[in-house]
């Protein structure tokens, strides 16, 4: 029982050090982004937005897919003792690896323009995607070492790596962006095209990815080289007479991949299509003067709703290998308490986030960004928060059907949701001409069919259900709480500070209002010990609740 306990304690702690990660990743990307949103303005932040979602489908075609098929292989290995089959495992996802992000690196390279100009209707967003193809081969390298590391059941390297990545980045695109965004402003007022600024500013803000991969890329090898001697003393120890060929494990990797890439392609092309579609309908109408606010939702909106939502993401990336090493050993009923876990954990952070967003999108607009339009956003934001909810769920059950070799369910329902997303959105922009109102509702909608098909699919195959009073109702009723007490404080801190200390005001009504979460969730049973206990710190975390007799 308490080998068991322990289990499930670190599991949750892995999956917690990744989400931290994670979120700090999005943090110091929202910070980033602020100086860089400003330098770029909303037309700049439109070309960037533009070439970021090309940049990012040919990362989930060639690379993305890669450490969730890695550590499901190597964890499914592990689990047996089989640490030579886990290492050829690892051999052969290089090798695919290096050629899937080789080609499809030169792929954004010769065919930028064509790519910019007829896919997104973005002509000068080329630039900056071409900037951006040499970071397309190094994170296939990436995404093989992280997943490497996850398979045998630790996220610390893949975390720090994600932190150095988005470090270097954070400091190169701001520098990037300003000097390419001078230089641009001079080409044109030669070629007289007020456009060039914007998208040589543009080309800058990504050019600080390629040493962030490459920085996260060195880190990791370094940690494997270190590692190594622990692998060596694995493998010397692996009995395993039956070594798997590399034409089966390149069958295997293939079959694996595929399902894993197709989902999470179609999973994230309705961004691509949304730019695309977007674009196209304002053409079409003769109001190519929003195209703009397609920066404003992508540069102000996205990168707000992405910070908890990263939480997801990590805790998906934890827990496909984790349920993979459990169906190895044909434990059905840790695989459901997983789940069950996770579930809750993930829905603790996100349904608080979206209701503070909610009440608080007009302020945190205000704290974070000086320039261009900030009343759309803070509406957006009000209108788009519950998005985070819908898309913590449908992620994390998109790793829990991976992980329980349903590879092509996922994709089904994407494919379904990204038919009736994509009608939703033609509909509303051109019928209803709810301009970028529009997108914002089709992506709600996406992923709450992701969540409904993907229930269903969960239930079917593992006959399992989610608890609902402590995962659902005890959080909602807390940000309820916690909501109420956000509009009060806030309110009687912009009577205190005014205009001139309303920053202050909004750091400390979030600040309160997180406190007040938290004490909700506790006093309402919404949350165990062993569950607090589980968490980094959580011993910690334990003893100062119960002194404070909320335990």
């Amino acid at each position: 029982m308490g080998k068991r306990k322990k289990k499930q304690s670190n599991f949750i702690l892995q999956g917690s050090i990744l989400a931290i990660a994670g979120i700090i990743v999005r943090i110091i990307g929202l910070v980033y982004r602020i100086p860089l949103t400003d330098i770029l303005g909303d037309e700049g932040n439109s070309y960037y937005a533009a070439a970021f979602e090309v940049y990012s489908i040919m990362l989930l075609i060639s690379s993305y897919s890669l450490p969730v098929a890695v550590s499901k292989l190597v964890s499914a290995r592990v689990a047996k003792g089989q640490f030579k089959n886990a290492r050829k495992f690892y051999h052969g996802a290089m090798i695919f690896a290096m050629i899937s992000g080789g080609i499809s690196s030169l792929i954004i390279f010769f065919f930028a323009d064509f790519i910019a100009g007829t896919m997104m209707m973005e002509p000068m967003s080329s630039m900056a995607l071409r900037v951006l193809s040499p970071a397309i081969f190094l994170f296939a390298i990436m995404g093989v070492i992280r997943g490497y590391f996850q398979g045998l059941g630790t996220m610390i390297p893949t975390a720090i790596s994600q932190v150095i990545e988005q470090i270097v980045k954070a400091v190169t695109a701001i520098f990037g962006a300003k000097l390419f965004m001078d230089y641009g402003k001079k080409v044109a007022a030669i070629v007289r095209n007020d456009s060039y600024g914007a998208a040589y500013g543009a080309a800058g803000g990504t050019i600080g990815t390629v040493p962030a991969v490459l920085a996260s890329l060195l880190f990791l090898l370094f940690v494997f080289i270190t590692y190594r001697r622990v692998l060596k003393r694995q493998m010397a120890k692996d009995r395993t007479r039956n070594l798997e060929t590399y034409s089966k494990i390149f069958k295997l990797i293939l079959f694996t991949i595929l399902p894993v890439i197709l989902s999470t392609a179609v999973y994230n092309v309705s961004s691509v299509l949304d730019q695309g579609i977007y674009n196209w309908v304002v053409t079409i109408k003769g109001l190519e003067e929003l195209k703009t606010s397609y920066g404003i939702y992508s540069g102000k909106y996205k990168v707000l709703i992405n910070v908890p939502i990263a939480l997801a993401n990590a805790m998906c990336s934890s827990i496909v290998p984790t349920l993979s090493a459990c169906l190895v050993r044909g434990n059905k009923k840790a695989a459901k308490q997983k789940v069950s876990h996770t579930m809750r954990f993930t829905m603790l952070i996100a349904i608080p986030c979206a209701m503070g967003l909610t009440v608080m999108g007009g302020p945190i607009i205000r704290l974070l960004f000086s320039t261009g339009d900030l009343e759309m956003p803070a509406k957006l934001l009000q209108m788009g928060s519950v998005a985070v909810i819908f898309y913590g769920i449908s992620t994390l059950t998109n790793g829990v059907l991976q992980g329980i070799n349903k590879m092509n369910v996922p994709v089904g329902n994407a494919a379904i949701s990204l038919v009736l997303h994509v009608i939703a959105l033609y509909v509303m922009l051109y019928y209803f001409n709810w301009g970028i109102y529009s997108v914002v509702i089709s992506n709600i909608l996406f992923a709450l069919f992701m969540c409904i098909f993907n229930g269903i699919a969960i239930r079917k195959y593992m006959r399992y259900r989610q608890e609902v009073v402590r995962t659902f109702l005890i959080p909602i009723l807390s940000s309820m709480i916690m909501g109420g007490a956000l509009l009060g404080i806030n309110k009687l801190m912009d009577l205190a500070f005014k205009t001139k200390g309303r920053d202050m005001g909004t750091l400390i009504t979030i600040g309160i209002g997180a406190v007040v979460y938290f004490i909700s969730l506790l006093l309402l049973k919404g949350i165990k010990e062993s569950e607090l206990r589980s968490f980094p710190k959580g011993n910690v975390l334990v003893a100062v609740v119960k002194k404070l007799h909320l335990l």
